[in-house]
């Protein structure tokens, strides 16, 4: 893929500071590409956790991850500063699929995008449920325009 693919940080409209780890990198000296699915993990439980009322300890509703994916666009290596953005890109009843950009600091273009879909469930039965309403809220707020 040419960098100029890549989407924008217009393409986004929440973002995140990404801390990344010594251990992120692999024996080629750049991170490796498993932790990003970790950064879109991170990413989207931060917006549904501050913005959308998810307790990840005693709520009764928890998001599961049923699919993901991500293009590489440019490397990125310990010690860098990034940032994580976060759009949805189809809001369904029990279901969210997040647009995810991997950002270096004060960059235009991402290094990495990714989907990342989550099914909200019933943290008893482990059956899927309607969004939660503050929920839904919140990841509207964020949806891509058609």
């Amino acid at each position: 893929m040419s960098k100029a693919e890549a989407p924008s940080r217009q393409d986004y409209p929440w973002f995140t500071v990404i801390t990344t780890r010594w251990s992120d990198n692999d024996i080629y000296g750049h991170v490796n590409n498993v932790i990003y699915y970790s950064y879109f993990d991170s990413v989207a439980n931060r917006y549904l956790i501050d913005e959308g009322g998810l307790n990840i300890h005693d709520g009764d509703t928890v998001g599961l991850v049923v699919n993901s994916g991500c293009d590489y666009y440019t490397p990125v290596a310990y010690p860098e500063v990034l940032q994580g953005a976060l759009r949805v890109d189809r809001l369904g009843n029990s279901s969210v699929q997040y647009g995810i950009g991997i950002f270096r600091e004060g960059a235009d273009l991402a290094c990495a995008n990714g989907t990342f879909t989550h099914v909200f469930v019933d943290r008893a039965s482990s059956r899927p449920v309607p969004i939660p309403p503050k929920m839904r809220e919140a990841l509207a707020a964020i949806a891509a325009s058609s």
